[in-house]
């Protein structure tokens, strides 16, 4: 339920409160500013999900709302930590935890729809999409905890309202504002094995004027590392690309015999080179001990916002926001993984490699081709080191005002602009060609199975990936909103507007991966934009005492696939004093994102399970591709539930909501592992589509965007809020539980389901948490719980040979317990502890790290925080 604003009527003037409900209005989500009606005295709020101020609190919508206060009780150091504990989130969103290729970004994943899939904004108006560029969803790093006064999330599909992108839902971040004083916050933890220390310092001044007011803040954010093998659980690495280096060859049975496949086909594996003998490799190479499970950032924010009266009808709205954002990832050393050109009779030595006696009896002959696959990890040049340095910005400015017209309605335009620039680049890369030349040269150092000590030589074939990309926003609105006529059962109110949006982006990759020169995946530059004009309307109507309906309606015309119409249908029935019904219906779109129709081809190492066996690694190298011709997405959503609050129970409220969501035509990548699977069985067109060659040949494998994809996704959400006075202290008691009853993907059901690719899609999620308090201090109980998987993966028999397993993924219940202390009116402490049973994550067999995945489970452990607030 929505709690109302922090202004009062005698706060500030009626320009400021109708300059608050315009800066809000104009690109959609609402930010429940109180207004007082010019003749009734009536008090109007803003509620999320619609433009049309009313005087109840509760629309058809379902909304959660997270305050500043619990944000500080929880610990919660990052917008992308407090989103991804909520139950309404699913999948595997990018985060703090995402060591292999996130780029240091976090994301939210409302319902595990995607991330692209929910609707982002700052204080009611989109947010720039930021990242390494050409990004299509929110850094919510370039978000500063700091500045926010509360995290609202619609649990529905809102693109009647808000246009693209909010087919999941939408998350508004609202800031800090009408703030006078000045506060000071540091806070900082550490977890109980003395790593992955974490800060934050933040200061926030404020003051008002006759006529408005002026709020400026800045903040600071420090995250370390944690190694993954400083985790006695973690599962040790395995990769078959090991610091000896070696070529593949046959391999042999204990008799010296050739070993076959189930298809007849020679078996092969990694060979090394020990004292000058060439045999099997004895042991894969743990990659744990170079990565992280929580990755290293610093994050620099500036942020202001103002009110300012013009007039005795007109006000001027404005805020900005700046955040430098440097970021680091870590991964064991490159993998080289090289086809040398075997020496053939006469040809120049300096352009090919021997096959000696040695190593032709190990079983290494050269293919087709006339060549042999080199393998080493470069751990002598040293661990790939990912760096990002990103800057984004946003401006925001609006004029609203008042016309006398019927009982009064409200004008507002506004203009925003985001800007996102980015910096990439990866230490230790190698270049494939000049490492390829110099083995050509000397084979010596490359065939000896031990380190390469010549730094000269090392230097000759590393060197330091060099990428840069962007984003820009521009957003122009104006719209107009109040009351159309007077019912038997109370006033019509209505909103309508335009909008105009201009969105771009690039991404230009290394020289060398561009070239396909580096042993890394190869990628093409990406650039490319888009602009869409929009009108919209909603209307409220209360068809009687009782019953109320929400109808709105949006045209969206884009320059890429076309236009878009959507429409929203509400109701709200007061069945009695205590009980209210709700029921929407509603129809969304995703438009296409930049990347998508002009993304560059990119390479990535995917977690999959050769069904052919062949593949001497987990990760295996997928091309993927874009396509400018891709067309909107289309979605249906609905929702069905109760708002109760028992009259014979003070203080407590509960909320049952069922909601479904289906998207057709959906903009997605077919599941490579079923195509892997159904071309291994003999099924001709899964062969075509992934472009899989004879006899289960992987050297092209491709996965393009389609629109033939699809998702349909139905759960129910209940919450129950009380709170009390008992034995001398103030209760307050919240419980939060997703219970899914279905996810399907491309015809695949991901219900109770968990895997690397796709991430976890628990059927039961659950937050319970429970707060004593008395005079100065308060404590708190948290426990956050996933319930039990399927975890589905390809295991072998006897003879190796493929079959499916289904295995079980154990349930998690973490703990957090926290308190604060109020030293005086001026100086906060506060103290807590999250997981303080310390519990290890749940093993996934196809996990992406350590056996687990870190974007779901807690990977760090038992961790401490503290904290003071100074208000002056």
């Amino acid at each position: 339920m929505l709690t109302k604003s922090l202004y009062s009527p005698s706060q500030l003037t009626s320009a400021i409160k109708l300059s608050l409900i315009a800066a809000v209005s104009t690109t959609a989500l609402t930010v429940s500013t109180h207004v007082v009606a010019a003749e009734d005295n009536v008090e109007r709020i803003e509620v999320t999900g619609s433009r049309i101020q009313r005087s109840d609190m509760e629309t058809a919508s379902p909304v959660t709302v997270i305050d500043a206060a619990t944000i500080r009780s929880e610990g919660y150091t990052s917008v992308g930590e407090l989103l991804q504990a909520q139950t309404s989130m699913a999948g595997a969103a990018e985060g703090a935890s995402s060591n292999n290729g996130s780029g240091g970004i976090a994301k939210v994943d409302l319902r595990g729809m995607g991330p692209e899939r929910t609707l982002v904004l700052l204080d009611g108006r989109r947010m720039v999409n930021s990242g390494a560029g050409a990004d299509s969803s929110v850094d919510l790093n370039s978000i500063p905890v700091a500045m926010i006064a509360r995290v609202e999330i619609l649990k529905d599909g809102a693109s009647a309202v808000y246009g693209s992108d909010a087919i999941a839902g939408v998350v508004n971040i609202i800031t800090k504002k009408d703030f006078e004083g000045f506060q000071f916050d540091v806070t900082g933890g550490m977890t109980d094995k003395s790593d992955g220390e974490n800060g934050d310092i933040s200061a926030l001044y404020g003051f008002n004027t006759d006529t408005g007011n002026y709020t400026f803040g800045a903040a600071y954010s420090e995250r370390k590392a944690v190694i993954q093998s400083d985790r006695d659980w973690t599962d040790a690495g395995n990769s078959s690309f090991t610091p000896q280096g070696g070529i593949v060859g046959n391999k042999f049975d204990e008799n010296g015999n050739p070993e076959l496949d189930d298809k007849g086909n020679i078996k092969q594996e990694v060979k090394n080179n020990n004292n000058g003998v060439w045999g099997p490799q004895e042991q894969g190479y743990d990659f744990t001990q170079d990565s992280y499970y929580q990755t290293p950032s610093k994050r620099y924010s500036l942020f202001a916002n103002m009110t300012q009266e013009l007039g005795s009808d007109i006000v001027l709205t404005g805020d900005i926001l700046y955040t430098k954002r440097q970021s680091n990832q870590q991964l064991a050393a490159q993998p080289a993984d090289l086809l040398l050109d075997v020496c053939q009779a006469g040809q120049d030595k300096s352009t090919c490699v021997d096959i000696d006696n040695d190593m032709a009896a190990a079983g290494i002959v050269a293919d087709e081709n006339g060549q042999v696959n080199y393998r080493k990890r470069m751990n002598d040049v040293g661990p790939r080191i990912y760096s990002q340095d990103t800057d984004t910005y946003r401006i925001s400015a609006g004029l609203a005002g008042s016309l006398d017209v019927n009982t009064g309605m409200n004008w507002d335009v506004s203009y925003t602009y985001g800007n996102n620039k980015a910096t990439d680049s990866v230490e230790n890369a190698i270049n494939a060609n000049l490492m390829t030349n110099a083995i050509y040269a000397d084979q010596g150092p490359w065939f000896s199975g031990e380190p390469v000590t010549d730094q000269g030589l090392l230097d000759s074939v590393g060197y330091t990936e060099e990428s840069d990309g962007g984003n820009e926003q521009h957003v122009f609105a104006a719209g107009l909103n109040g009351e159309l006529m007077e019912l038997d059962a109370g006033a019509v109110g209505f909103a309508i507007g335009v909008e105009y949006r201009y969105e771009s982006g690039y991404y230009n990759p290394d020289p060398l991966v561009v070239a396909g020169e580096s042993t890394a995946a190869q990628q093409d530059p990406t650039e490319g934009s888009y602009d869409v004009f929009s009108v919209y309307q909603e209307i409220s109507v209360p068809f009687t005492d009782k019953l109320t309906g929400e109808f709105a309606l949006r045209y969206d015309e884009y320059s890429t696939f076309g236009s878009a119409a959507t429409w929203k249908v509400g109701l709200t029935y007061e069945a009695t004093d205590d009980l209210m019904l709700r029921t929407v219906a509603s129809t969304g779109f995703r438009a296409p994102s930049v990347t998508e129709l002009y993304g560059g081809d990119t390479g990535s190492y995917d977690y999959l399970t050769d069904p052919w066996g062949r593949e001497q690694d987990p990760q295996i190298l997928v091309n993927y591709t874009s396509d400018d011709d891709l067309q909107a997405e289309e979605s249906e959503s609905y929702t069905a539930g109760l708002v109760y609050s028992p009259s014979y129970v003070d203080g407590m409220s509960l909320t049952l909501d069922w909601w479904r969501i289906k998207i057709d035509n959906a903009i997605a990548r077919q599941n490579t592992q079923t195509g892997l699977n159904e071309c291994n069985k003999g099924i001709q067109s899964a062969c075509d589509e992934f472009n899989i060659g004879e006899d289960g040949d992987l050297t092209n494998l491709t996965s393009s965007l389609t629109n033939v994809g699809s998702q349909d996704t139905s759960g129910i959400d209940f919450n129950l809020a009380y709170s009390f006075e008992g034995l001398g202290l103030d209760w307050t008691i919240s419980n939060d539980t997703t219970y899914l009853l279905n996810f399907e993907q491309d015809g695949e059901d991901y219900t109770g389901t968990i895997d690397g690719n796709f991430g976890a899609y628990a059927q039961v999620r659950n937050n319970f948490s429970i707060k004593a308090a008395r005079g100065d201090w308060s404590v708190m109980y948290f426990n956050r719980y996933i319930g039990e998987m399927d975890d589905e993966y390809t295991d072998t028999d006897a003879n190796d040979k493929p079959y499916d397993v289904v295995g079980k993924v154990d349930a998690v219940l973490y703990h957090n317990v926290s308190g604060t202390y109020h030293i005086n009116d001026e100086i906060m402490l506060s103290l807590g502890v999250k997981n303080l049973t310390d519990e290890e994550p749940s093993t996934v067999s196809n996990g992406t790290a350590g056996g687990t995945i870190p974007e779901v489970y807690d990977t760090i452990g038992r961790q401490y925080y503290a904290g003071v607030s100074m208000t002056f």
